[in-house]
């Protein structure tokens, strides 16, 4: 019966109770791990480009957050908070390795769209970077190009794009407001049909 309780309190339709994550219990926190570790560490390996330092962040994380349990105020979903925490851990160690972007701001830019007539010549809207590898075999060519992108437009696309992240729950990840996810994955976006744009027009000009 003390078993059944106690089942009943760290678990919660399926999920970690977040009661049990909030009292420190050792199997809620172990569920989550299982749960959230796959995901949350595609998430990294795209933002750090480096599979070890993904995974040391990826168990620093968790360990934070369980160490940082009693700083969680409920303002949003606990796994919203989580990928904070890891988020701002790869941050810190891009910034120690001093890995930079290969592009700039003033790069992305470049790459946003030409204005006619004061209006778009392509509507932004339309266009999604998975798309156009969807069904082939380019999908390298894809993350090669999210890797080149600044850290803060990199983010955006791998947690709105890749992960599937709402607008809100990004903007809630990253601390920033949802207008301001929506106009980084905006530009995010036409940047990386730029490159794209370019190296699919070189294969096809290589191959002719």
């Amino acid at each position: 019966m003390v078993e059944h309780e106690r089942n009943n309190h760290t678990v919660e339709d399926g999920q970690p109770s977040l009661d049990a994550l909030l009292a420190g219990d050792e199997r809620a926190f172990e569920m989550l791990v299982k749960q959230e570790s796959p995901r949350l560490f595609r998430v990294l390996i795209r933002i750090l480009n480096d599979e070890e330092e993904a995974k040391n962040i990826l168990q620093e994380t968790f360990l934070q957050a369980f160490l940082r349990r009693d700083t969680f105020r409920k303002e949003s979903k606990w796994t919203t908070w989580l990928y904070a925490i890891g988020i701002n851990l790869a941050r810190a160690s891009l910034r120690k390795s001093k890995r930079l972007s290969s592009l700039g701001d003033q790069d992305v830019d470049r790459m946003q769209p030409s204005f006619a007539k004061g209006m778009f010549v392509e509507s932004p809207a339309s266009w999604d970077p998975l798309k156009l590898t969807e069904h082939s075999d380019k999908h390298e060519i894809l993350y090669q190009a999210i890797d080149k992108l600044p850290e803060d437009y990199r983010e955006i696309v791998v947690l709105r794009d890749i992960e599937e992240h709402s607008s809100e729950e990004v903007a809630n990840i990253l601390g920033i407001t949802s207008g301001a996810v929506r106009v980084r994955l905006h530009r995010a976006r036409h940047a990386l049909r730029a490159m794209l744009t370019q190296h699919f027009e070189y294969e096809k000009h290589s191959a002719g």
